[in-house]
């Protein structure tokens, strides 16, 4: 037998990391040989019968014992069935184990033939691929295994060994410290070797975890004696070898951390090992984790001298600043152009190289790029033309001082080129050409902008004429450079655009796949005009644009298969009435092998016509989000509830509120169709739950451990019981994850969603230097915001120099100011000296890359301190082109600052309210704005948005114009009811020239809960279909004015809905008000209406239309029963 098999042994308890965890379950392990004469001497024996009854499930195999089993003949075992293991287990698993148990598993399994053993284990898996198996009873498993795993001819073969251990032992490897078993065995180097090498070529195939596994496996047998270096001597033939990565770790290295790295070998060492061939080969090929990445980087080059022409393109981007202090002009320039061909996208995920995504060059390329261009005085065209993508680097101040207008003309088809300039780096550029005498006058001089069009400012562009823009739209590689623009210049080009052109086909046909989205929803009106939908098609529209035209477009075309997403989801009940209503289920069938995200009120509508002629029997076929407006009964000739409640766990339970009676009623009848008695949930009902489990209760979030945790981290949101389920769950350490004291960086990277719930407490038990590899290493992939990150950050600021008058230890360089990670260096009191030593230069950069700056997730302590610093350098008010790079600090800034401020175009207006102030705030900014003397027009108003649209006053909403509010989408359900009447009759005036339905209903929509009563009256024959939720909210004395056929035509084929409502408010205030044979007649069962001969007196509950004095009308109501009676007594008396 070759020396690996001892190897593979090992690598079987590949999680295993702790000392005490090894000697953990050692007791349960047997490496002697089995005596079996001695072993089976006081077993009573089973006679051949009752072992093939059992054996061949004839009767139960819990009536032997596991001994019995072990001392029977060897041909006995043949006829045992696939399934015999998980018989036997479920049997097992309830005993406690005896201290023979081990080797009564090594003389089973011996008996067992390889291929029936491995065909047993498969079916094992199978079974109990996802379920914790008992940790007793694995290790006693494990013990016998291993030793028959030894006697399996090529089991060192990567095919043989993937079977066995990724096939057949998977179940036992969950539980890492099943591993235990085999820490005493003498395993050595060279056989290791051996072992590291097969397992790498079942690499690819291991799910993540179970390679994080085995890396901790490999680590803990590399790091397990006292030795600095492991497994390395240069003295020692088969132990000098420096391919020691490829040797010892191979593919696992992607797990490695710098740490562990640093455990592995000296330094001295390390860097023996980095520049070794085999292993930089290797490197090349893998995806290490970023900071493991730099850390090779800075091994391979920090050698005396080390020739960095010499370094291999695949590590260029991982290079650090001070790798390129001492390069020559030319050197510098070289270097620079590699990396600008080699780095030209951010990694995914991890360091060197992984998927990729477009953008400008990661922080770490930047910095080194900008290091390597300050080593360049001046830049000629063609040395610029000669940078390509590492022109990026160039600093703001080179732009501004060290390249001439005449060079930057020159060079600006290559500049035009690069991807990923700044705001400010475009603008810089722009505005020199522009000062310099640069004429906009042809598409052909506009397109020569390429990337930096996003220096041009919303004034610029508005005074192009439309046929330049045209022009350059139309070249391709211009058109692709509109994605990255700010949204109001988006808008501004769009507008400009649009004015020109004079039908919606044309716009569609012309604006760039970038801009699609920013077409007001008021231009894409086609009315008698027939729209391409090849065109509509092709481009990529929300759903409020597609519900435009969607009517148009079932019309003209009559295969729905053929209709892109993005079309099918502008689905309304308004448009139903052009769809025939047997056609609705291949509709609703389209949309869901086309995976559209609908609405509530869309899916409402959608279902209720798929089921005109009752529920349909092949529910699977239709949008899974359709489930969540019907029961498990409506889906029992589908399929059982457990069926019917995995689809919902896989729907966008999103669509129905939080807190929605629906979405309780859900959870409620999920838990009874799992038959969950109590609070505890198990991970096979978790899997089937899916997202409802973000629905749970603290106490099921309790009672369930810590098998939810995971689940739990893919929500978006919690309710306070479940946040401090959550915690509690969390800092009793009785989970998989195990105490917070013990998490590392994967555990954060594996639980990230849950950070934002941890409190104080949780987060100083993590190791600081776990919390430190996962902001270095994974909190760029993480779901957490700017703020939540920078939480994280405040258990790692410098608890030193806490007095008022700190030091500053490290001084601000514009490398610093490029770390995303520069908040972890300073305490706010350190922030503030150093910042007032900065240097003049590192001022400026600091300014011209500020909005990069405040993205890092500093805490509101540092902030103020940022803050302050800006206050100093602007102690008059911050110049309007600072408004757009504030990001995070706006929430510090005061009204009163705000009032000092130069707000003079629509653009920087949305630039401060892009950072969502706070309303105080955005209402003093509004102000500001216009006590400028600057208008409230479409790109004002879009900045505006339907979030501040009720800060307006009165005033400020009769200056809109009808022209500007065509162009915007705004919805004033939350506003005064002034406002409200006030926005109706602007968009009624902006809307009305586009009177096609159902267009012009999408169009009003919003701003219905101002219209009078007669409007309404006159929607009512337009068959819009409203649906219950606009309907309530309609103004109120407007809605008390309607008949009843009226609201029927307002509703159509919602009308069913009204009678949910009869008891509620308004309707049910309506109802008392109609005569109750018109109610009749609405066949829907509404009653409470007035009987024939009968006057209902109500008061009214809602605010008169008039402000006219009511003293008359009120003193006619109270003398109108008395004055009824009379009449009623006279009647009766003659």
């Amino acid at each position: 037998m070759p020396p690996l098999l001892p190897g593979l042994g090992f690598l079987l308890l590949l999680g295993w990391q702790g000392t005490a965890g090894a000697s953990a379950g050692t007791y349960l392990c047997s490496s002697s040989a089995v005596n079996e004469s001695a072993l089976c001497a006081s077993v009573e024996s089973a006679s051949q019968e009752k072992f093939l009854e059992a054996a061949r499930g004839q009767s139960s195999p819990c009536s032997l014992s596991f001994a019995q089993y072990a001392c029977a003949q060897r041909t006995w075992l043949q006829d045992l069935q696939d399934d015999f293991l998980i018989s036997l287990y479920s049997c097992l698993a309830s005993k406690p184990a005896t201290a023979v148990d081990p080797e009564y598993s090594v003389l089973f399994f011996s008996k067992y033939g390889a291929e029936k053993l491995l065909a047993s284990l498969t079916t094992f898996s199978q079974r109990f691929s996802h379920v914790p198996l008992s940790l007793e009873w694995s290790l006693i498993f494990i013990n016998g295994l291993w030793e028959k795993m030894l006697q399996v001819p090529d089991i060192e073969s990567p095919p043989v060994l993937s079977q066995w251990v990724h096939g057949g032992l998977q179940p036992f490897l969950e539980e890492p410290k099943v591993f235990g078993c085999l820490h005493g065995k003498n395993v050595s180097c060279e056989t290791f070797q051996l072992l590291v090498a097969a397992l790498d070529g079942l690499y690819p195939e291991l799910p993540e975890g179970e390679q994080r596994n085995l890396y901790s496996g490999i680590k803990y047998y590399l790091t397990q004696n006292e030795s600095n270096q492991k497994c390395y001597s240069e003295a020692i033939p088969g132990l000098n070898s420096t391919a020691w990565f490829k040797n010892y770790l191979g593919s696992f290295m992607e797990d490695a951390t710098v740490e562990d790295l640093q455990l592995f070998a000296d330094e001295p060492t390390l860097q023996k090992f980095a520049r070794d061939p085999v292993n930089m080969e290797m490197i090349s090929n893998l995806t290490l984790l970023r900071e493991t990445a730099l850390y090779y980087t800075f091994l391979l080059t920090s050698a005396p001298a080390f020739p960095l022409s010499s370094l291999p393109d695949r590590f260029l981007c991982s290079l650090s600043p001070s790798a390129v202090t001492n390069l020559s002009r030319d050197d510098a320039l070289s270097l620079a152009q590699r990396i600008g061909e080699s780095c030209p996208w951010i990694p995914a995920r991890r360091g060197i190289p992984g998927e990729r995504a477009p953008s400008s060059l990661p922080a770490q390329e930047l910095q080194v790029t900008s290091s390597l261009l300050r080593k360049i005085e001046g830049f000629s065209p063609e040395i610029l033309r000669a940078l390509g993508q590492a022109a990026v680097g160039l600093s703001v101040s080179s732009i501004q001082n060290s390249i001439s207008e005449q060079d930057l003309e020159a060079a600006l088809p290559a500049l035009g080129e690069v991807r990923g300039w700044s705001a400010e780096q475009s603008s810089a550029v722009v505005d020199k050409l522009l000062r310099s005498g640069y004429q906009l006058r042809d598409g052909q001089s506009l397109a020569q902008l390429g990337s930096l069009v996003g220096g041009l400012n919303s004034s610029t562009v508005w005074s192009l004429s439309p046929e330049v823009l045209l022009e350059a739209i139309k070249v391709p590689e211009f058109a692709q450079q509109m994605e990255p623009l700010p949204p109001a210049l988006k808008r501004t080009f769009v507008e400009k655009i649009s004015s020109s052109v004079a039908h919606p086909a044309d716009l569609v046909k012309y604006i760039p796949d970038a801009l699609a989205s920013y077409i007001p929803k008021s231009l894409l009106v086609f009315g008698e005009e027939k729209p391409s939908v090849e065109d509509l098609n092709s481009k990529p529209w929300t759903p409020e644009q597609a519900a435009m035209f969607f009517s148009d477009v079932v019309k003209a075309e009559p295969d729905f298969s053929r209709l892109s997403q993005s079309v099918l989801q502008g689905f309304t009940c308004a448009a139903a009435k052009d769809v025939e209503a047997g056609r609705f289920q291949e509709l609703a069938k389209v949309m869901r092998s086309k995976k559209v995200r609908l609405g509530e009120d869309q899916l409402s509508c959608l279902l209720r016509m798929v089921t005109l002629h009752g529920i349909p029997e092949d529910l699977d076929s239709y949008p899974k989000d359709l489930l969540l407006f019907l029961s498990p009964s409506d889906y029992a000739a589908t399929g059982s509830c457990s069926q019917y409640f995995n689809n919902i766990g896989e729907a966008n339970l999103d669509v129905l509120p939080r807190e929605s009676p629906q979405r309780k009623q859900l959870l409620l009848e999920a838990l009874a169709c799992l038959k969950i008695p109590g609070t505890q949930i198990n991970e096979e009902d978790a899997e089937i739950l899916g997202r409802l489990v973000c629905d749970l209760g603290g106490e099921y979030i309790r009672n369930s451990g810590g098998i939810l945790l995971k689940d739990l981290s893919q929500c978006e949101s919690f309710l306070p019981d479940q946040e401090e389920a959550i915690r509690d769950v969390i800092s009793s350490g009785n989970t998989t994850f195990g105490p917070p004291a013990a998490w590392s960086a994967f555990t954060l990277r594996d639980l990230s969603g849950l950070i934002p719930v941890f409190d104080h407490n949780v987060l100083q038990e993590i190791p600081k230097n776990s919390l430190t590899l996962w902001l270095k290493n994974f909190a760029r992939d993480s779901p957490l915001s700017r703020e939540e990150l920078a939480t994280v950050v405040g258990e790692l600021l410098p608890t030193r120099h806490r007095r008022a008058d700190a030091g500053c230890d490290m001084e601000i360089t514009e490398e610093m100011l490029s770390t995303d990670l520069m908040p972890t260096y300073y305490s706010p009191q350190e922030l503030r000296t150093c910042l007032r030593n900065m240097s003049l230069e590192n001022q400026v950069f600091l300014e011209n890359h500020l909005s990069q700056v405040l993205s890092y997730p500093f805490s509101v302590e540092q902030l103020q301190v940022l803050k302050d610093y800006l206050d100093e350098r602007y102690p008059d008010g911050y110049p309007e082109s600072l408004l757009s790079k504030l990001g995070p600090l706006t929430s510090l800034i005061t009204p009163e600052e705000i009032s000092t401020w130069k707000m003079n175009s629509a653009d920087a207006l949305a630039a401060f309210l892009k950072s969502q102030p706070p309303d105080l705030l955005a209402s003093a900014g509004i102000k500001r704005y216009v006590e400028l003397g600057n208008a409230l027009n479409a790109t004002a108003l879009d900045a505006i948005g339907t979030r501040y649209v009720c800060l307006l006053n009165t005033t400020e909403v009769q200056a809109i114009e009808p022209s500007s509010l065509k162009l915007v989408s705004l919805n004033p359900s939350a506003c005064s009811q002034q406002t409200k009447d006030l926005l109706y009759e602007k968009a009624k005036e902006a809307f009305y020239p586009q009177h096609v339905f159902p267009a012009y209903y999408q169009l009003i929509l919003p701003y219905l809960e101002g219209a009078p009563g007669e409007d309404l009256k006159a929607l009512s024959q337009a068959n819009v279909n409203m649906n219950m939720s606009t309907f309530v909210s309609l103004r109120r004395d407007a809605l008390m004015s309607l008949t009843p056929r009226e609201v029927q035509g307002l509703l159509g084929i919602n009308l069913p809905d009204l009678a949910k409502w009869q008891y509620r408010s308004p309707v049910r205030e309506w109802i008392r008000v109609q005569q109750q044979s018109q109610l009749d007649q609405l066949y829907i069962g509404l009653t409470g209406g007035t009987q024939e001969g009968y006057i209902n007196l109500i008061t009214p509950k809602f605010p008169a239309p008039s402000s006219a004095p009511l003293g008359a009308m009120a003193m006619a109501l109270h003398l109108l029963p008395a004055l009824l009676l009379t009449f009623l007594m006279m009647s009766i008396l003659s």
